[in-house]
């Protein structure tokens, strides 16, 4: 791709309207200092004085998309407690469309807190459930979701699991029946819970360790042969069309009808791999859902994963940054 045609592909980031199904999180991040081991057990007194609220989970895929320049929907099912009210307003802040986000009296909404001291992780404290969605949840969000779809018709669908329960069999089945009845682009990050279930998508978007374990097998070496009869395990059981697998510090490999290829990682000074999953398959989904390039989509997800582990935390793509990047290192 030229130059000009980099700038015409990120100007039409800015057209597209993306809905992002799955399990959202709160992140809440607690810094304090430590000078004493407490009298009444052998741990430390964390002394805080700063507490911050983010957006986790599938919000922070939904946040990568906004960066990206899209319009952006998110569906899911939070707790009807105060974090959920926060988790809501957040989003909203963040210009993301919450209409799509029910409130369950079954459930908490997914909480962690990170406590922070001395620059190192001190303690993470999980507020949960990680049941599957009861029939009196299923059923209404399927509909919330499906009378959207039919409505907004967006451009792509990204399904991003964290096996928090959202996600369960026939809500994926039923979401991917409509997009597909809809001409909707789907992709997915999967986990292992329900990895196989995601049948007839456009884009998997599964890490080395998730294909391991999904498939049990063992890929002994990081490889385009093994790599691609990986890509013909999931192809038979999910019949998709582009596999697209994170290799972490060996980059990433794809196969698609047309061509496989492991596209290997810029050098780069990481800092923090925390959220790049996410910030990869906002941008394979746009990318894709544009071109329908499976080797300009890897290409380009390659860098902003890398891009985004060069910064501390838990951050969203930088749009101009990695445009930059692309006319550098992509364009002819």
């Amino acid at each position: 791709m030229t130059v000009q045609d980099f700038h015409q592909l990120f100007d039409k980031m800015s057209s597209l309207h993306v809905a992002v199904v799955g399990d959202v999180m709160l992140d809440n991040y607690w810094w304090g200092n430590v000078d004493r081991i407490s009298p009444e057990a052998p741990v430390p007194v964390v002394a805080l004085n700063k507490k911050e609220s983010r957006l986790g989970g599938a919000a922070n895929v939904a946040l990568n998309c906004i960066a990206l320049g899209a319009k952006v929907s998110l569906a899911s099912v939070v707790g009807a407690d105060q974090d959920g009210d926060l988790l809501i307003d957040l989003a909203q802040k963040a210009g993301i469309d919450t209409s799509c986000i029910m409130k369950s009296e079954h459930r908490p909404t997914t909480t962690k807190v990170r406590i922070i001291a001395r620059n190192q992780h001190m303690l993470r404290i999980d507020d949960e459930s990680t049941n599957d969605l009861n029939t009196e949840e299923e059923h209404p969000f399927i509909d919330t979701v499906l009378r959207f779809l039919q409505i907004q018709k967006p451009d792509v669908l990204i399904f991003e699991d964290y096996n928090k329960g959202v996600l369960k069999e026939n809500v994926i089945h039923r979401i991917t029946e409509h997009c597909k009845h809809l001409g909707i682009v789907t992709a997915v990050d999967p986990k292992k819970k329900n990895f196989l279930s995601f049948k007839n998508v456009d884009i998997f978007k599964p890490n080395l360790k998730e294909v391991r374990e999904g498939l049990n097998i063992a890929i002994e070496q990081v490889n385009a042969n093994e790599l691609s009869e990986a890509h013909q395990h999931l192809a038979d059981k999910l019949n998709h069309k582009v596999t697209f697998i994170t290799l972490s510090e060996k980059g990433v490999f794809y196969a698609s009808p047309e061509k496989t290829a492991v596209i290997p990682c810029h050098i780069r000074n990481i800092a923090d791999v925390s959220g790049a999953g996410d910030t990869v398959i906002a941008t394979a989904s746009l990318v894709y859902s544009i071109t329908k390039n499976s080797h300009l989509m890897a290409e380009i997800s390659n860098l902003a994963g890398g891009l985004v582990c060069e910064e501390v935390g838990v951050v969203s793509i930088n749009k101009q940054k990695l445009l930059t990047e692309c006319v550098a290192l992509l364009s002819r």
